[in-house]
């Protein structure tokens, strides 16, 4: 059973993965109290039909005892009313009840009534029940079909044989009519029921993108948080965890190696933890840092970086100044990392005459009289620096590599177009 948890923060979100879980204890009663509700209704809409099935028999019968009345209320001119038609009559009206389980029988059973009695309305309604359930079905055409002949025709025969032609055509116009009438509402009350229907599918439609929408804002920011967690966050702790390391060794207080070695340790640990939260990176911050700041990354860096800069690197925009900044942070982290002694020069080439900028950054081999590897355990590394500088690259239309130089060395290189952006 889906959670409020699962809902708002994605169904593959536990504790052990980190993140806010949400209680969520009252959901399932309040589930139950949505049920009862809804029951409720049903019940009360099952109430609702009786009472309308019931008053329409009331109403039908009513209009045939009026029919009757007037009729032998007023005897001259009007023949007598057999019982047949009065019989016929009632149970027209009265077969109404049954009219929503079985509505084609039911207009069968009203139509005698109508025919050879008064029970004109009983018909009427037992028609609009058929178009409504079956439309423009062969049973919709049927009922219309006797519908109108007992308009048309009249009982007994010797009646009918004895109108005049211009009551035939008075009659069978006055049958169109009074036939149409409820196929035309039967029609219009589904349209209104389709269009219903149609506007609540919308209606579930726009709440489902609404909460799509909501859903990709929480990954979109989520991917940008693992972005900077993994270029600033790890580049940060990483120097404390090399600092801490080279502590250690120079301290002869056992107290304070200690102490040194916890501070590592913790950091080490922190540095694990943030590999685990890092995916795939694909999005980008328009106010990211940019060229203008690597002066002080170089400065940050714990040894020796020589920047240089080539072009108007002001007139780049800000996604591939961020890139180029994002680059030079990542290949020097992995440089204090895995290259201990090491000085490193940076250069970005955005000069006029090309249509890239190119972002260079190269090592020296690690230096033998510095702290060596067995002194200070290698950093934990995840590998998802130089795969995200390469998607930051490939997404930007530009070109990435990294690999060793003759010299012992390591060298990273990007060209990235000067005026792309991120493509969606």
């Amino acid at each position: 059973m889906p959670t409020a948890a699962y809902t708002q923060y994605g169904e593959d979100r536990t504790p052990d993965r980190g993140g806010r879980i949400l209680t969520t204890t009252l959901l399932p009663a309040r589930r139950a109290t949505d049920a009862e509700v809804g029951s409720r209704t049903s019940r009360l809409g099952d109430y609702r039909m009786v009472l309308l099935d019931v008053g329409l028999v009331l109403i039908a019968l009513l209009d045939a005892w009026l029919r009757m009345r007037w009729v032998k209320a007023d005897p001259v001119g009007l023949p007598e009313v057999p019982l047949h038609s009065e019989v016929l009559s009632w149970i027209s009206a009265i077969v109404i009840i049954g009219r929503r389980r079985f509505p084609f029988l039911v207009l069968l059973l009203a139509i005698p009534g109508f025919f050879t009695g008064f029970a004109q309305l009983a018909a009427m309604i037992a028609l609009y029940t058929v178009a409504r359930r079956y439309l423009t079905s062969w049973q919709t055409r049927v009922a219309a079909v006797l519908f109108w002949l007992s308009y048309f025709m009249a009982w007994p025969p010797s009646e009918f044989i004895d109108r005049p032609p211009y009551g035939h055509f008075a009659s069978a116009i006055g049958g169109f009519i009074i036939t149409g009438l409820p196929i035309a509402i039967a029609l219009l009350t589904h349209a209104r029921q389709e269009l219903s229907n149609r506007i609540a599918e919308l209606a579930e439609s726009r709440e489902r993108e609404r909460v799509l929408h909501a859903h990709a804002i929480r990954a979109d920011e989520r991917a940008k948080l693992a972005r900077e967690m993994h270029d600033v966050v790890s580049h940060q702790v990483s120097l404390i965890a090399m600092q801490a390391g080279a502590l250690r060794m120079a301290l002869a207080n056992a107290e304070h190696k200690q102490v040194a070695g916890t501070i590592r340790m913790l950091s080490t640990r922190t540095l694990d933890e943030l590999r685990q939260l890092v995916s795939v990176l694909r999005t980008t911050d328009d106010s990211q840092p940019g060229v203008d700041e690597l002066p002080e990354l170089a400065a940050d860096a714990g040894f020796e970086v020589s920047v240089q800069v080539k072009g108007p690197v002001e007139e780049l925009t800000a996604p591939v100044s961020g890139a180029v900044y994002r680059t030079v942070q990542e290949a020097l982290t992995n440089i204090r990392k895995h290259a201990v002694g090491a000085s490193a020069t940076v250069l970005v080439d955005a000069d006029d005459s090309t249509e890239d900028v190119l972002v260079e950054v190269r090592n020296t081999p690690p230096d033998g009289l510095s702290l060596s590897s067995a002194q200070i355990a290698s950093l934990p590394s995840g590998g998802h620096g130089l795969v995200g500088l390469r998607e930051r690259a490939t997404l930007l239309g530009g070109q990435f590599s990294a690999g060793p130089t003759e010299e012992g060395g390591f060298l990273v290189s990007a060209s990235f177009p000067k005026q792309r952006t991120v493509s969606d």
